[in-house]
């Protein structure tokens, strides 16, 4: 599948100053800034209810920002939405595929939205059925289709129309590892040909393997912004070593020796730049049974910056 899309005079596809959004009395975005360039993955990551879907609906147009800026593709969001979706591609959280129609009708009548008939819409749809791996299925039902398969399909339907830009909310959430990974794989080879990619994810393992940069959230704001490598490095040591205890003595043993650590309901997490020596020292105390030594990795980060408690 070959897209064809020129390096823009402005390399920023997103541009936000000031942005926020209110519903009645609720802040749910709270006057942020941030730009996406040209060809970047960017993630958009945060705990439940920190302003993710809500900045990604003003991206596409689906809800008005209520005051700050919003450029998508040089265009203004409040005075010419219809320009800016023509140029999008959206695979939202939930599979909104019609049931009455089949895996090519669906994309058949989606494509009329982007006035694309005839033979070209066909040719379309059989490029991109190819591309994603679901042309023998072309003629399925969709509740014949497993859970991956119409994610899968969902993406295909964002991107019929050649998009600039790709908003993916969460697009592999309850998928099994493998269509997971073919959801990878696709994001990959789109950016590669060119186009941008808004994503936001509840899984730190999928932005650490995708995104360019990524934005934290919490509760309307940002918390912090980098890369994936950047962020673990100013945020956490670079080894942790986990205890698989959360008992008074454990933490009694950490606060004697100084060591940096964070608890959760059963566990204890030491950062350290000395991973090998700390690791020694607490499975010397604790077995080595109840220790495990790993690379620092973006969940670290998120869980220390937004926390540890669940949210509603």
């Amino acid at each position: 599948m070959a897209l064809s899309f020129e390096i823009p005079g402005d390399p920023i596809v997103i541009r936000a100053a000031a942005l926020s959004k209110h519903f009645g009395s609720t802040e749910a975005v709270c006057g942020i800034d941030f730009s996406v360039r040209y060809r970047e993955c960017f993630g958009l990551l945060g705990p439940n209810g920190a302003g993710k879907t809500t900045t990604v609906r003003m991206v596409h147009c689906f809800i008005p920002p209520t005051s700050g800026t919003l450029n998508v593709l040089g265009l203004d969001v409040l005075r010419q939405p219809r320009l800016i979706k023509a140029r999008l591609g959206v695979c939202p959280q939930e599979n909104n595929l019609d049931p009455d129609l089949n895996v090519w009708d669906n994309l058949r009548v989606f494509a009329r939205y982007f006035d694309m008939t005839g033979r070209p819409a066909e040719q379309r749809c059989e490029e991109l059925l190819h591309f994603i791996g679901l042309y023998q299925k072309r003629h399925a039902a969709i509740d014949e289709l497993s859970g991956g398969m119409k994610r899968r399909l969902m993406m295909v339907r964002s991107l019929l129309n050649r998009p600039e830009l790709l908003i993916l909310d969460e697009p592999t959430t309850g998928l099994d590892p493998q269509a997971r990974h073919q959801i990878w794989e696709t994001i990959i080879r789109v950016k590669e040909q060119g186009t941008t990619v808004l994503l936001t994810t509840h899984y730190m393992d999928e932005a650490e393997h995708l995104c360019d940069k990524l934005l934290i959230m919490d509760r309307g704001r940002i918390i912090k912004e980098g890369t994936p490598r950047d962020l673990i490095a100013q945020n956490f040591s670079r080894h942790v070593v986990e205890i698989s205890s959360a008992d008074p003595s454990v933490i009694g043993v950490l606060r004697q020796a100084g060591l940096a650590f964070e608890i959760s309901a059963t566990h204890c997490y030491v950062s350290a730049d000395d991973g090998v020596g700390t690791y020694r020292f607490l499975s010397d105390r604790f077995g080595e049974e109840r220790c495990l030594l790993r690379m620092a990795n973006l969940e670290d980060v998120f869980l220390k910056v937004t926390g540890r408690n669940l949210r509603d």
